[in-house]
């Protein structure tokens, strides 16, 4: 499998050869860190575009932010490499029309981290990367898995498209929650994944603890859950044991621990363990997942809940994630899942 991709051409390879101007469309943190990487390479940007409400008159990393339309007025053709995050249908439905006028890459970066799945990357991991093609439970994430691997390779969106399958195939017919469930809900934000969980249970539960990092979305938690019964809030984040950790806040949902953020104190599953008995845990921590697991071994070998958790965080997890899992119980069958975004953000690790 990865032999197979390996005869394809990376987006960055891609890049490093076009004689057609680059224009990067996006300001954000992922702009940031696709500019940096292709400095590192020698690939000159033409320009930098933004969604219409967002162009207004700005500069990012010394490029002045145009219209699209500027550039198809000023250039014959040239290629598009998307530098955010959307989950929008009207935005992926922009970057499809786009697609159909000009090339178009999403040239992949971690969200946390500093691997990229490149060429190098690939052959590093190569081992690993088998073993968990073998031990996914379907054929469906296998065919998730291999179009992850080519989408991140290869920046080509027709991979990332494709693998996409709704939350509600794989609630219903993955985790299968029950009206008594023990639910431990991990970067609970405002509540939005609890509303998730009492929408595929009914509105039934045994208990909820939900956990939250970030002090303004821990009120909102708050407020969110305020007449529900038999529902813990912990404004802590989550970790391999007990210790004190810095968050910084971030707009959106991702707070990531950060030198001179606010410290916190976090803690193990397993230690939460020792009041409750959890039968599901879902778990979407900002590139925490592999300490989150480091300190749910016995959780997982005494209890071994219903998993949910998220995969795309730092370039390793689509294998580190599993591998962990495996070795703390290897009588988990693991399943892989890419909902609708773009890049490949929103794919989970479901485990029953």
């Amino acid at each position: 499998m990865v032999r197979e991709i390996l005869k394809l051409k990376s987006s960055w390879e891609f890049l490093q050869e076009t004689e057609l101007p680059v224009i990067l469309y996006g300001t954000g943190n992922g702009a940031d860190k696709i500019i940096d990487e292709l400095e590192r390479l020698g690939v000159k940007l033409y320009g930098v575009t933004a969604s219409d409400g967002f162009v207004r008159k700005r500069q990012f990393r010394g490029f002045e932010v145009k219209a699209l339309s500027d550039f198809e007025n000023e250039l014959e053709d040239f290629v598009v490499i998307i530098g955010f995050g959307t989950q929008r249908q009207e935005v992926i439905d922009n970057i499809i029309s786009i697609s159909k006028r000009h090339k178009v890459l999403v040239p992949c970066v971690p969200v946390y981290g500093d691997s990229i799945i490149n060429r190098d990357f690939l052959k590093k991991n190569l081992l690993n990367i088998k073993a968990v093609y073998y031990e996914l439970a379907d054929k469906k994430s296998q065919e998730v898995y291999k179009d992850f691997l080519r989408f991140e390779f290869t920046g080509e969106l027709e991979y990332l498209l494709r693998s996409e399958t709704e939350k509600d195939e794989a609630f219903e017919n993955i985790l299968q929650l029950t009206d008594s469930e023990s639910y431990l809900d991990l970067g609970a934000y405002r509540g939005d994944t609890v509303a998730e969980f009492l929408h595929y249970t009914g509105g039934c539960y045994d208990s909820i603890t939900a956990v939250e990092p970030d002090r303004k979305s821990f009120e909102k938690l708050q407020d969110f859950a305020k007449d529900f019964k038999l529902c813990e809030l912990l404004n802590k984040g989550i970790w391999s044991e007990k210790k004190l950790l810095e968050f910084g806040s971030a707009l959106g949902r991702g707070n990531s621990i950060s030198k001179g953020g606010e410290s916190i104190e976090a803690v193990s599953v397993d230690s939460l363990c020792t009041d409750s008995e959890f039968t599901y845990i879902k778990a979407d921590i900002e590139g925490c997942e592999g300490e989150m697991l480091k300190g749910a071994q016995n959780t997982l070998k005494k209890l071994k809940p219903k998993l949910n958790i998220a995969a795309y965080h730092r370039s390793e997890d689509f294998f580190d994630i599993p591998l962990t899992i495996r070795q703390f119980n290897p009588e988990y069958k693991i399943y892989l899942r890419h909902h609708r975004y773009i890049p490949c953000w929103d794919m989970n690790f479901y485990c029953v």
